[in-house]
């Protein structure tokens, strides 16, 4: 089971960590223009990676466990692969930052301040919020800081696919496993 959540937490890790690299790369440029919907597209490479999930959970009920898996095994399992592919996601983002010269805090925290001045916000409020911005951003640029918080973007979506895949599974007769002849 370890061999099976290492190779595909990693699989899984690589796909969402990669499609982040090349994303952001062909995009470095114009960063501070912002890209409507682009969470969207990262949403769903971090889906479609982390359904690797349910295959890895019906390998091992049907191979591994002779058609039979419970529900904590599953669920366990799923989470220790979305727990590898985290930290390979985060990895890659790690990655990203280096190899690209991003420097995500700094643009992060500028576009927050300017859309809190075009709210409205002004005087001492204002003044407390770049404050506080200033605070996050250099946090940010702590990779001890920085590491975990990249890492709780995909262990939700994770934590979900696991969910379902573990309920699903858990019915031996729901894609029940057919020998080949």
């Amino acid at each position: 089971m370890l061999k099976r959540i290492l190779i595909t937490g990693l699989a899984a890790g690589l796909i969402t960590g990669g499609f982040l690299f090349v994303a952001i790369y062909m995009a470095r440029d114009s960063m501070a223009e912002g890209h409507e919907g682009g969470h969207i597209y990262g949403y769903a490479s971090m889906l479609l990676a982390l359904s690797l999930i349910f295959f890895a959970v019906k390998r091992q009920r049907d191979i591994s466990q002779g058609g039979v898996i419970k529900f904590l095994p599953a669920f366990g399992m799923g989470i220790a692969i979305s727990a590898v592919a985290s930290l390979i996601y985060a990895l890659g983002w790690e990655l990203t930052l280096a190899t690209t010269g991003l420097d995500f805090a700094g643009t992060y925290t500028e576009g927050a301040i300017q859309a809190a001045r075009e709210k409205g916000m002004t005087g001492e409020e204002l003044a407390a919020y770049e404050e506080k911005m200033q605070g996050f951003a250099d946090m940010y640029r702590n990779p001890a800081y920085r590491i975990p918080i990249t890492m709780t973007e995909l262990l939700p979506v994770g934590a979900i696919v696991s969910l379902v895949s573990a309920l699903l599974l858990r019915n031996s007769s729901f894609l029940p496993h057919r020998p080949t002849v």
